[in-house]
């Protein structure tokens, strides 16, 4: 049994709310610079361009990569022998996150959602907790920025829309998202489970690594199709047209009942931030 004081998952948290909101991993960066060579629109190239000046000097002077620092999402892996001493873990994930935009500077954009009154320090987080094997806490803080999360949806298809059901469904929310999520964009999709599961599937997604490939071959193909439909669609970078619209198109699927097919997609704009550590 291995235990982890509440003291180090604070500042943890704040450290992750920190480098997440000023650091954009290298993934998106080799996919800009990759999007650079595929773009065809002038345009385009130097809004590519400009997104990774925009990324050198968030990384370099310690700002944040966007203004809207995003709503605090926090995925929790609990090894089965941990044991967190000093509280309550939840509450202590909350202390991090308040600690990181306090100390940060970092926009606070969580509000009530009947008066719209702003709470003050971006909490509570928005917490997924699953129990997995062994006697590690790991911890991915995801600051998920309004204008992409805006364009996110889950439906539930019936079984006879099948592939090309979904792929529509997939095709036509980007369509119609145009350039509100400030493409180029991050494709998650769910597929399978519950309206609810399907949602989580498409949000855990967008972690992947860019430029990663899907370990199943069906869905790795599903994939490359999907990208390849979305990029005709001549969005293109900012929606001032072009060749790349998307970055990456993600997808996460599982079995669900007979009667039901659930598809969600969580849309993730170009500052595709995430930070993790392990404890």
């Amino acid at each position: 049994m291995r235990e982890i004081h509440t003291n180090d998952i604070i500042e943890a948290l704040k450290d992750l709310t920190l480098h997440a909101n000023t650091e954009l991993g290298s993934d998106v960066i080799n996919a800009f610079k990759k999007a650079i060579k595929a773009e065809e629109s002038p345009l385009g190239k130097d809004v590519l361009k400009s997104l990774i000046e925009n990324a050198r000097i968030a990384r370099e002077d310690g700002i944040p990569i966007c203004q809207d620092t995003g709503l605090a999402v926090v995925f929790v892996e609990i090894g089965q022998e941990v044991h967190v001493i000093g509280g309550s873990l939840k509450e202590a994930i909350n202390e991090g996150v308040r600690l990181g935009y306090r100390n940060g500077y970092l926009r606070k954009s969580t509000c009530d959602p009947f008066t719209r009154k702003n709470i003050g320090d971006n909490t509570p987080a928005v917490i997924h907790f699953d129990i997995v094997e062994g006697d590690s806490l790991k911890i991915t803080f995801v600051p998920k920025g309004g204008g992409s999360e805006n364009m996110s949806r889950a439906t539930m298809l019936t079984p006879a829309a099948g592939i090309d059901g979904i792929k529509k469904f997939v095709i036509d929310l980007v369509d119609q998202a145009g350039p509100n999520p400030c493409p180029p964009i991050i494709v998650g999709i769910g597929i399978g489970g519950s309206i609810e599961k399907a949602a989580l599937l498409a949000k855990k997604a967008i972690l992947r690594p860019v430029g990663t490939t899907n370990p199943d071959p069906f869905l790795q193909g599903l994939e490359k199709d999907l990208l390849e439909e979305i990029n005709r669609l001549g969005i293109g970078p900012e929606g001032y047209g072009g060749r790349v619209t998307s970055l990456a198109v993600h997808i996460n699927s599982m079995p669900c009942h007979i009667a039901s097919l659930p598809v969600a997609v969580n849309i993730q704009c170009h500052a595709s931030r995430h930070r993790e550590v392990e404890l």
